[in-house]
């Protein structure tokens, strides 16, 4: 007899017991269990990845306020068709393309700060310091923006009343959404004829559920009544906010020249020009 053969009487050892030992019910419950574990650590371990990928993601993002949009879209259509009709024919223009890029300030002789652009988050830091290098050589700001930063542009304007300065947009100007908050901080507000100047809706821009919608809304109202607040602080006719809620955020209500200065979103016309000395005759 071999060493290797089974003892007499031994029964063959079956391939189950074989793979799985004396107790093949133990040894695969034990298996199944030790999987269910492994695939739900997995599963967890995925789910905190995705998470913690989306608030890196959130967090690399600028903040956005109620009122403000990833894109600032220059020239939208008039609530009123009749009222600045050619700011939507100057949609994908060469300023149509400057206007959505981030606010730049840029001095010109006469004393003339001209800001064009969008107005993102941290614009305000930006323009402040813009006119604290400047001292007192600036007198007016020339606006030319499609708006942005809601917070921003309040805080623009507040600066520009306390140092008393004198906003202006130009015949071929545009200012719109936000926009005018920083343009009625002006202690003169002059808008040239052609010049366009548009508010709408301030909005959230993200709603995914019922708890977010009722943040985004509550945010909106709040920052609504700030803006009514400094509009009316800065002498303006708490009337223009109320169009501004009235006009969905994918369209604009343009004032007209009357309406700006019934209004007081306008405190005149074109800038005047310097009256000339008269030159001294001597005496006979």
């Amino acid at each position: 007899m071999s060493a290797v053969d089974p003892a007499p009487g031994a029964a063959e050892p079956t391939f189950v017991r074989r793979i799985f030992g004396e107790r093949p019910d133990e040894t695969v419950l034990r298996f199944l269990f030790r999987t269910l574990i492994a695939v739900t650590i997995g599963v967890l371990g995925w789910d905190l990845f995705q998470r913690s990928t989306e608030e890196m993601a959130r967090a690399a993002e600028p903040s956005l306020l109620p009122g403000e949009a990833p894109k600032v879209e220059p020239f939208l259509p008039s609530i009123r068709p009749k009222v600045a009709p050619g700011d939507e024919k100057r949609r994908g223009s060469p300023m149509d393309a400057r206007l959505q890029q981030p606010m730049t300030v840029e001095l010109m002789a006469g004393g003339r700060l001209v800001a064009t652009g969008s107005i993102t988050p941290g614009t305000s830091a930006r323009f402040a310091d813009e006119i604290g290098k400047r001292g007192d050589y600036v007198k007016t700001v020339v606006l030319n923006s499609p708006g942005g930063s809601v917070q921003d542009a309040l805080a623009m304007g507040k600066l520009i009343r306390e140092r008393g300065l004198t906003t202006l947009v130009e015949k071929a100007g545009h200012c719109a959404s936000s926009c005018p908050l920083v343009f009625a901080g002006g202690s003169s507000r002059i808008a040239e004829k052609g010049a366009s100047i548009g508010v709408h809706q301030v909005f959230a821009i993200s709603q995914q559920d019922g708890a977010q919608a009722d943040t985004g809304m509550a945010q909106a109202q709040r920052v609504s009544a700030e803006c009514q607040r400094h509009l009316v602080d800065m002498g303006v006719d708490a009337r223009v906010w109320i169009h501004a809620m009235e006009t969905p955020r994918e369209e604009l209500f343009y004032f007209t020249p009357k309406e700006m200065l019934d209004l007081k979103l306008a405190t005149g016309d074109v800038l005047p020009a310097a009256p000339v000395a008269a030159a001294k005759q001597p005496k006979a």
